[in-house]
């Protein structure tokens, strides 16, 4: 059992693309130990282990008496599997999105997590994000939110479709900065390289008047990663990859008179925000491991259940909505996750 004062034991389920990162993350970490990554492939966790100067294992039970939190990047469907063993030992979770499949199987690991007084986290990267950040700081009453995350099709990603693979990033970022809930959702896809939805379109009108537009795209040969917001005294504009925000705010206007026409002219000023840039994965794999020392040192563990729930809750429907060719969801006032105490 890890003290609050010693080095934590991280391991890694999953020696993939992903898991690669995250191993990555820990390694640059001074007071964490990257103590074992776990893959059913025994020759690939045997070859990154080596590269870490870790262990290596082929079953990420073998991890729990080694460690004291674990990323988990294997694919979906087995996620639930591996994060409940983990938890059920009160081993600390970073697991990448979509935390599970279902809703019901989210919902089973958060209230494993509560049983065991263990920290669970969702990789929900962009939460992390300096421009991401800068940008709650700033926006009010959002009028019209754009979302674009386009970019080329990557073979290893095919078995989720683009909604669950790139969307659901940035559901969760509107559903926060809408912060009201949805009144009507409208949802577009096609498959274009996989037999899955590869480009999606989202439209969502919040009780607050707030209109979200979000596309997302995995057929698209330029990457981009951009989110815009129209508020009543600004025009915000986020770059993710960049970590920059550009706001345009209104400076002046100016009426001319003369004979043939009426010229209107208006001014307008770019404020370009300061932004601290760091590695968005990081510092969420940071925020993981204070968590889990706070934890250790017997304070109560805080989850972001409603939030993680309510994305993957919406991202299901869209998915739901474009398998079955229906166009429009319409929300009853209390929109499905709200109907759970979380």
């Amino acid at each position: 059992m890890a003290t609050a004062d010693r080095r934590l034991r991280a391991g890694v389920v999953g020696a993939g693309h992903m898991g690669q990162y995250h191993m990555l993350a820990y390694a640059e970490l001074w007071d964490v130990e990257l103590a074992g990554v776990a893959d059913v492939d025994r020759d690939r966790a045997a070859t990154v282990a080596a590269h870490y100067d870790t262990r290596a294992f082929t079953d990420h039970r073998e991890l729990i008496d080694t460690v004291d939190l674990v990323s988990v990047a294997v694919p979906t469907e087995q996620h639930f599997q591996v994060a409940s063993d983990l938890l059920e030992a009160g081993v600390g979770v970073l697991i990448e999105k979509p935390i599970a499949p279902t809703l019901e199987e989210a919902r089973e690991l958060f209230a494993i997590a509560r049983r065991k007084g263990a920290v669970l986290h969702v990789g929900h990267v962009e939460r992390f994000n300096g421009a991401v950040q800068e940008l709650k700081k700033i926006v009010e009453r959002p009028i019209l939110v754009e979302s674009r995350r386009l970019g080329p099709f990557v073979p290893r990603v095919q078995k989720d479709t683009v909604v669950m693979d790139l969307m659901i990033h940035d559901l969760d970022i509107v559903l926060g900065l809408a912060d009201s809930p949805p009144r009507r959702l409208t949802a577009m896809g096609s498959a274009v390289h996989s037999p899955v939805v590869d480009v999606a379109n989202v439209q969502i009108g919040f009780q607050s008047g707030t209109i979200a537009i979000i596309t997302a795209s995995r057929a698209t040969e330029e990457k981009i990663r951009t989110l815009a917001v129209t508020q009543p005294d600004a025009y915000i504009l986020l770059d993710y990859a960049e970590q920059d925000i550009r706001v345009h705010r209104r400076a002046a206007q100016e009426y001319t008179l003369n004979r043939e026409s009426i010229r209107y002219r208006r001014a307008s000023f770019v404020e370009h925000v300061q932004v601290h840039k760091d590695n968005p994965l990081k510092l969420e794999i940071l925020n993981l491991v204070r968590a889990v020392r706070r934890a250790r040192a017997g304070e109560p563990v805080v989850l972001a259940e409603s939030e993680d729930i309510r994305s993957l809750a919406m991202a299901l429907e869209i998915e739901r909505m474009i398998r079955e060719g229906r166009g429009e969801t319409v929300y009853p006032p209390n929109p499905p996750w709200s109907n759970h105490s979380v």
